[in-house]
């Protein structure tokens, strides 16, 4: 009777040893923010939206950024970029994704 109880406590604690805590997924969301943010060429760039995270296939979390463009000859129009957070890396990437935006 003893032993029944015990693998089933083990299994009990090995499977929930084997989800992330919110508060990890909530320090893993701050810093590919944060990582995306800095790589961004965008002045005032801030997330739109919550990050789209890829299976383990294909390890990537990607992040949509708005912003203003800095340079002078762009007049502070807005823009938006992708980012791309290579988890095994731990870099982010960005690209120009200004086809997000609605067409005037």
């Amino acid at each position: 009777m003893f032993t029944k109880g015990f693998v089933v406590i083990a299994l009990v604690l090995a499977g929930a040893a084997q989800a992330s805590a919110p508060s990890a997924w909530k320090d893993y969301d701050q810093r590919l923010t944060r990582a995306c943010i800095a790589a961004s060429g965008l002045k005032d760039a801030k997330p739109v939206g919550g990050p789209i995270r890829y299976d383990d296939r294909v390890p990537v979390t990607a992040l949509v950024l708005a912003g203003r463009y800095p340079q002078k000859h762009m007049n502070n129009r807005p823009g938006r970029e992708l980012g791309v957070w290579d988890r095994k890396a731990g870099k982010a990437y960005v690209s120009e994704a200004d086809q997000l935006l609605p067409a005037r």
